[in-house]
């Protein structure tokens, strides 16, 4: 099984990055998964998670309104769509799926695989 991110890179203050994660090795098409990051020096920290069918989002605090989770199953491959970017923004994120659950929960020890993780820049 295999989770893997793209779309990081270096962008600035304001601007927007579409990260992607492709899931192969078996199918989540009913289980949720969701994105964490990790900056230098700080824990891995929950972003957003979705539920298989799109119906539950659940986002961190200081995402909302500017961050927008999404999946499609047919691809599997779920997104996360970043505008306005701030400097503390920067961090490695890693997707990441549960095996069977189907809560978009926010603690990352529910999670039963994980991406290798892309890094987002952001420049003042």
């Amino acid at each position: 099984v295999q989770l893997q991110a793209s779309g990081g890179g270096l962008v600035q203050a304001g601007g927007s990055l579409r990260l992607s994660c492709t899931a192969s090795g078996r199918t989540f098409s009913s289980s949720a998964m969701g994105w964490f990051r990790q900056a230098p020096g700080k824990e891995r920290e929950f972003v957003a998670a979705i539920t298989w069918n799109n119906h539950m989002i659940n986002y961190a605090n200081f995402v909302r309104a500017r961050f927008t989770i999404s999946r499609d199953n047919a691809k599997s491959t779920v997104y996360l769509q970043m505008n306005s970017l701030k400097p503390d923004d920067t961090a490695v994120y890693y997707c990441a799926a549960r095996a069977s659950g189907r809560y978009p929960s926010i603690v990352s020890n529910e999670y039963d695989y994980w991406g290798q993780g892309t890094q987002v820049t952001v420049s003042s």
